[in-house]
């Protein structure tokens, strides 16, 4: 999600990734965002005069995308079935 989150917004500050994703810890979300970074696929950088944080997609995070990218629409494609499956009743938009 903070891949996808950070393709399709581009640069952010950890506030508005974790605003934008919703249902996570700022806990969670600063390890994941370390190990993101620690993998070589995003670059965080610490602006010490003001305490603020900027991520941004690097190196082998570009190309990890469009893998994420088809992952995600074979999800939205099978996921009706799946949702049957699991006995989800599925809203209708």
């Amino acid at each position: 999600l903070i891949m996808v989150t950070l393709k399709t917004n581009g640069t952010m500050r950890f506030c508005d990734i974790q605003k934008t994703i919703g249902d996570i810890s700022q806990r969670m979300l600063t390890v994941t965002l370390r190990s993101l970074e620690t993998d070589g696929l995003l670059i965080r950088k610490v602006y010490a005069e003001v305490p603020r944080v900027w991520s941004i997609p690097y190196g082998d995070g570009h190309s990890l995308m469009p893998h994420i990218e088809s992952l995600v629409g074979w999800a939205l494609e099978h996921m009706a079935d799946i949702l049957e499956r699991r006995g989800v009743q599925q809203e209708v938009d």
